[in-house]
């Protein structure tokens, strides 16, 4: 093997084992926290059988994206724009372009995490702002390289 290789799998099983530990300690937390509710419930309410309150699974919203999706559609809308646009209207069309049911919360939602992708490629130089605007109305272009 080579040096690289192992140099390589050793970095990633330090990162590996290092996600577990912090895993670990957030378990860890959690379970004390739970009990806490748990003690806290049994004085409140004693004749409650806390054991019979199922777990609430974590189900992501259907209109959710797969990683890096969201900045992948906002690029490429900015990409194909004939000006800038504002944050709104790149959120108006990534609803029309997933087929989401256009709702205010729909539309709200979407302009949340456009804007949120956004900054986040301002912040990597991929794309500039508007000066003196706010919000949602920030003006966006994709900075040409």
């Amino acid at each position: 093997m080579t040096d690289y290789m192992i140099t390589g799998l050793v970095k990633k099983r330090a990162n590996l084992a290092g996600e577990i530990d912090r895993t670990q300690e957030t378990l860890a937390q959690l379970v004390q926290d739970l009990a806490h509710v748990d003690a806290t419930l049994r004085i409140v309410a004693p004749d409650m059988a806390v054991e019979a309150i199922k777990p609430k699974a974590f189900r992501p919203p259907a209109d959710w994206s797969k990683r890096g999706q969201m900045t992948r559609m906002v690029l490429d809308i900015l990409r194909t724009a004939r000006g800038p646009m504002t944050t709104r209207e790149i959120a108006e069309r990534m609803i029309v372009e997933r087929g989401i049911t256009a709702t205010t919360q729909a539309l709200n939602s979407m302009t949340k995490r456009v804007a949120c992708a956004l900054r986040h490629q301002r912040d990597l130089g991929n794309a500039t702002s508007s000066e003196g605007e706010a919000g949602f109305w920030l003006l966006w272009t994709l900075n040409r390289r």
